[in-house]
This record gives structure tokens, C-alpha cells and sequence, in this order.
């Protein structure tokens, strides 16, 4: 997505996590790789925060291609389709290694006029670590572009 400076999911923020969401089927997948700078307290874990980044991130980004892809449309194409996390359940299930890759899947659930439900689970050495239910709300342009 062009003009996205999210911390997490953002290509323009050179400082950001810069997660990439593809579609693998029905389900969206991102891999991302952390380093040491975002440990939790035990350096060798990655911090709970950074896990909930990657997690909304992810959510949001399949919230917003899944709108597209039921238009049709390219991400990014005008006019714009952007949605923003309405609210976030989070479950921490096991340490994640902070030296191991991430792997995050996603599924949607229920869509409507403006909510979409999102199913993600963040995995790593082959065991699921954290899992969400996200519910992304669309957001108007001047929302996104500071208008309103």
C-alpha cells in the first residue's frame, strides 16, 4: 500500500517493522525475522508488544486485500479501500524465540458494510505462539489523510 507509514505494516517508515502480506489461498501470510533490539526482558524472547504489532498489522493489512480482492481490485488502486483496528484479542500462548523466523497466517471470518473479523495465529520454530481475533473497521479517506 503506497502513502503507509504504519509502524508495523508501512513501506514508507524506513524505522518500521516492514512487514510484507501475501495471499497463500484463502489465508494471508507474512514471515518476518527480529533482532536483538526487540527482545522482551529475557534477551533471547521476543517482546510481547512487538507481537501484538505483528499481529494487528497482519490482521489489518488481509482486513484491507480481502476488501480488493472482493471488488476485484488491485491493492491500492483508487479509490483507496483502508481500514484501521477497531479492537484487538490478544492470546499469548508460549515464549517466542527472538532468533527464530515468524511466520503469521490469517483467515477471514465475518464481513459486513464496515467490519471485517480476522483470525491470526504468529508461529515460530513450528509451534503456534500467539493468536488474535481482530475486528478491522473501514475507515473514510479523511480518516486516513487527516481530514476528519
Amino acid at each position: 500500500m503506497h502513502d503507509n507509514f504504519c509502524w508495523g505494516c508501512g513501506a514508507d517508515n524506513p524505522d518500521g517493522l516492514q512487514i510484507k502480506t501475501v495471499w497463500d489461498g484463502d489465508t494471508s501470510l507474512t514471515r518476518w525475522t527480529s533482532s536483538p533490539q526487540f527482545a522482551a526482558g529475557p534477551k533471547h524472547i521476543l517482546n510481547g508488544g512487538i507481537i501484538a504489532t505483528l499481529l494487528d498489522c497482519h490482521g489489518v493489512c488481509t482486513a484491507i486485500a480481502d476488501r480488493y480482492r472482493a471488488r476485484a481490485r488491485e491493492i491500492g488502486s483508487d479509490p483507496e479501500i483502508w481500514c484501521a483496528t477497531a479492537s484487538m484479542a490478544v492470546q499469548y500462548l508460549r515464549p517466542t524465540p527472538i532468533d527464530a523466523e515468524v511466520e503469521l497466517r490469517a483467515t477471514v471470518g465475518d464481513v459486513d458494510e464496515r467490519f471485517s473479523t480476522i483470525e491470526v495465529v504468529l508461529a515460530a520454530d513450528g509451534k503456534d505462539r500467539a493468536r488474535a481475533t481482530i475486528t478491522a473497521v473501514l475507515v473514510p479517506e479523511s480518516w486516513r489523510h487527516g481530514n476528519g
